[in-house]
């Protein structure tokens, strides 16, 4: 089974006071690249994400995001002291009546003075870690049936273009019978222009022919070909999805594909090699989204 590097999920959890949610974005990486963004009062949060997101989500380049939202609005309102801010408004007050200068300010100045408003954005308690750690496994798991998902449209398009090549395949098995009497038959026809087949040594031709038609053979190349193509079908079926494995097959395809488009010395074939090329150029980009 494999799965796609780009993944989507989106999950929230509560508790009636205050709401979690986790999302999760990926794009293609060669490795595991993670981009916490995380509200400061899940700060202390972040090695446990990041350790389970290791062991979780393989490779990708993931951003996650932790919002929070209060249900219940006075809970995380900030606290005013009192006493601290009468005791600065007096003493400003004080001084602008012995400078004679207005007092309009002074009740927003006072408040703005140090430790007179304090925010309740502190570390969040054992529950709330609780909540959040639920909130990420959630999306995580939606975020890897989204990748298993596009997974199954991947591996549908991959099978579709494998089964293309074994298929011009089979059509060069059809054009190579031709072949090598064509290639005898323009050897003949260049000695007889070139010196008159009296002057030539036939005994002689036919060990060059031998020893020529032996160098364009291409039966190996088909038979590796064929058994590298049914290969990569059995690793797209595999339990495991393994994107490098099945990039490492194409790369073999594509060495024997080339060394039969060099040997062909036909047009024709020559043509069905190019059009397995083409296939195979597309493969090799799909692979770039497997897991």
């Amino acid at each position: 089974m494999i799965k796609s590097m780009t993944g989507y999920g989106i999950a929230s959890q509560e508790n009636g006071k205050v709401k979690y949610t986790v999302e999760l974005k990926s794009l293609n990486s060669k490795f595991l690249e993670l981009n916490l963004r995380l509200p400061k009062t899940v700060s202390d949060k972040e090695f446990a994400i990041r350790s389970e997101s290791s062991k979780l989500l393989e490779r990708g380049k993931v951003i996650i995001t932790v919002s929070v939202e209060h249900v219940d609005l006075t809970a995380n309102a900030s606290d005013i002291n009192g006493e601290l801010l009468k005791k600065y408004y007096q003493q400003l007050k004080s001084i602008a009546t012995q400078l004679g200068e207005d007092k309009a300010p002074l009740f927003e100045l006072s408040l703005n003075m140090p430790e007179v408003v304090t925010s309740n954005d502190d570390a969040i308690d054992d529950e709330e870690g609780k909540i959040v750690m639920e909130a990420f496994y959630k999306a995580v798991e939606l975020f890897n049936n989204f990748r298993v998902d596009e997974g199954q449209v991947l591996k549908a398009d991959l099978e579709r273009r494998v089964e293309l090549i074994l298929s011009y395949l089979s059509e060069v098995e059809e054009k190579e019978g031709s072949r090598i009497p064509l290639i005898r038959e323009r050897l003949n026809t260049y000695l007889d222009n070139a010196i008159g087949k009296e002057n030539v040594d036939m005994n002689r031709f036919e060990q060059e022919i031998v020893f020529y038609i032996d160098k364009l053979d291409i039966t190996e190349e088909k038979v590796r070909l064929s058994s590298h193509c049914n290969y990569f079908i059995q690793a797209l079926n595999a339990t495991d999805s393994n994107g490098k494995k099945l990039g490492f097959i194409s790369q073999e395809m594509g060495r024997e594909i080339n060394t039969l488009g060099s040997k062909a010395n036909d047009a024709t074939i020559q043509q069905i090699v190019v059009r397995m090329k083409e296939e195979l150029e597309k493969i090799k980009e799909q692979l770039l989204n497997v897991l």
